[in-house]
């Protein structure tokens, strides 16, 4: 009986391998980047045009490789000037589905997904990427572009892959104006490029090596005469580009070299930290790394997980209610609200929470209530969401998508379209922590307010309420604002609109944290790890380095 019972635990232990270790083999991408091609065209314009193609190689074990990130220099670009494709047949492309670092697009192979053991090609194009160029160090004369080739996380690939690099230099440049630039130093090929023309005669530099590596960041670059592209598309490198060191490293240097100084002041700085505890209400629990990006958050959730002030979180909630057209602002200060009835469809829990606060007969102190138990119950849910996955990288990618909104927002054409912007992307560009400065820099010329905006800001369409110009726009439903009045009704937003709502905010946010954060029962020793993200440190001032990889 004894030996049986035994027999029987280790069948069903093999039995529970057999299901458990393909299922976790399969949860990792895991493919050889077999070959990697991509044509980079300096355009006579100034801007950086590039066409890629990969062909994937994945592992018998491996994941279905439904995305396929592709790194760019910057975010000068626009996701309707990219295309893909895999083995010929179209796929979707998608900014806000690129999980990589810096700024790139991701390739959403979907229901044509690489299968494991399967080999696949993969075409990605995109023109009219701008900020590529700089002046050469060397020669004031001359344009200076340096490139970095898309890689993927070392985790993910694996062996050879045969790269080529064919740099297309602009039209009209001649055979004894231009100037390569020497490879990275771990480019496993040649120095020197193969020099050639391509089919319109324009000449080409081309660097091969059939042994480099699909992890690995290398470098190329080209100089040319600035006369071959506009004036205004050659930047002038900064001081800090120049000497080839980040103004981030230098002051990380000066930080590092006040550790002494700092030590001899903990005692008074543990003093004031402890204090500042209770603006902390994010859950230590949210802090436990879990592995990969949890996607699907809303700007608010990204705001509370990321501890943003949680006047910015009220004022973000509010914006979405107005916006959808559920609230319109009848006073700012205390802020009180007229409640569309009925509501609409498309609402969220906390939405609905946040108005219910403003209903009529709430008292100020059981509006706080109310609206400080909402923010715990989302904190509880976000903490909830966020097991299994990275809280680093999943904020990593919601501050890459609030760079992305900003750039949604700086490069609209007319004042009506970058207002239309700033409404679509509003609650993702608060999201940035210096959000004040950047707005009011953003809108220096007028704006043409968006159609809710007299919901929001009662003195619209009404008269000046701050010194602001206001004056109807042709189509009559419109207004026109100063820039700097119409950043500067969203920064007095943040700073008095939930304060009235709330009172004190610090107190606010200390009732939060004392459901959210206590304090721990006993002490001991505390650290914090860092992360690290993608520089482009290039040769020549030329950043037009992708800082690429994301491994899928």
């Amino acid at each position: 009986m004894k030996y049986r019972r035994a027999f029987f635990v280790l069948l069903l232990l093999a039995l529970l391998l057999s299901i458990s270790t393909p299922a976790a083999a399969e949860s990792d991408y895991s493919f050889q980047l077999i070959q990697e091609t991509v044509h980079v065209y300096w355009k006579n314009n100034g801007t950086l045009s590039l066409n890629y193609t990969f062909v994937f190689q994945n592992d018998e074990d491996g994941h279905p490789i439904d995305y396929v990130d592709v790194g760019l220099p910057n975010y000068y670009f626009y996701e309707t000037n990219a295309t893909a494709d895999v083995n010929g047949i179209p796929c979707e492309v998608s900014e806000y589905d690129y999980a990589g670092d810096g700024y790139g697009i991701a390739v959403v192979l979907a229901d044509n997904a690489i299968a494991p053991g399967e080999r696949g090609t993969v075409h990605f194009s995109i023109h009219s990427i701008g900020n590529v160029l700089y002046e050469d160090n060397d020669d004031k004369d001359y344009a200076s572009g340096v490139f970095s080739p898309t890689w993927f996380g070392k985790q993910y690939t694996h062996g050879k892959t045969d790269l080529t690099v064919i740099f297309h230099l602009p039209a009209g440049v001649q055979p004894d104006e231009p100037r390569y630039h020497l490879p990275s130093r771990n480019w496993p090929g040649e120095d020197e490029p193969q020099i050639g023309r391509d089919a319109n005669g324009q000449i080409t530099y081309t660097w091969h090596s059939a042994d480099a590596k699909g992890y690995t960041q290398y470098k190329f670059g080209a100089s040319f005469p600035k006369k071959y592209v506009p004036a205004d598309t050659v930047a002038i490198p900064t001081f800090w580009e120049r000497i080839g060191i980040s103004e981030d490293a230098f002051f990380g240097w000066l930080c590092t070299g006040s550790f002494f100084l700092f030590f001899f002041g903990m005692i008074f700085i543990s003093e004031a930290l402890n204090r500042r505890r209770l603006m902390k209400y994010v859950p230590p629990k949210i802090g436990i790394e879990g592995h990969g990006i949890k996607r699907g958050l809303t700007a608010v959730e990204a705001a509370l997980l990321m501890g943003e002030p949680l006047d910015k979180v009220l004022t973000m909630i509010l914006f979405s209610v107005i916006k959808k057209g559920a609230a319109t602002v009848k006073k700012r200060d205390p802020l009180k609200l007229e409640i569309a009835d009925p509501l609409p469809d498309d609402l969220r829990p906390y939405e609905k929470e946040f108005l219910a606060a403003f209903a009529k007969g709430v008292r100020k102190s059981k509006r706080a209530k109310m609206l400080r138990d909402m923010i715990a119950k989302q904190i509880d849910a976000i903490e909830k969401k966020m097991k299994g996955f990275s809280r680093k990288e999943t904020i990593r990618y919601y501050k890459k998508i609030m760079a992305r909104a900003w750039k949604h927002v700086e490069l609209a054409d007319t004042p009506e379209v970058k207002a239309d912007k700033f409404s679509e992307y509003l609650e993702w560009t608060m999201l940035d922590p210096d959000f004040e400065d950047t707005s009011r820099r953003v809108f220096s010329g007028p704006v043409i307010a968006p159609t809710w905006w007299g919901r929001y800001d009662p003195g619209v369409g009404r008269g000046s309420t701050s010194g602001r110009a206001a004056a109807p726009s042709s189509g009559g439903t419109r207004v026109q604002l100063p820039g700097s009045a119409f950043a500067g009704s969203v920064v007095e937003g943040i700073n008095q609109i939930a304060a009235g709502a709330v009172g004190d905010i610090k107190n606010f946010t200390a009732g939060v944290t004392k459901k959210t954060n206590p304090p721990p029962v006993s002490t001991g020793s505390s650290g914090s790890s860092g992360g690290s993200s993608c520089a482009c440190a290039c040769a020549c001032a030329g950043c037009a380095c992708a800082c690429a990889g994301g491994g899928r």
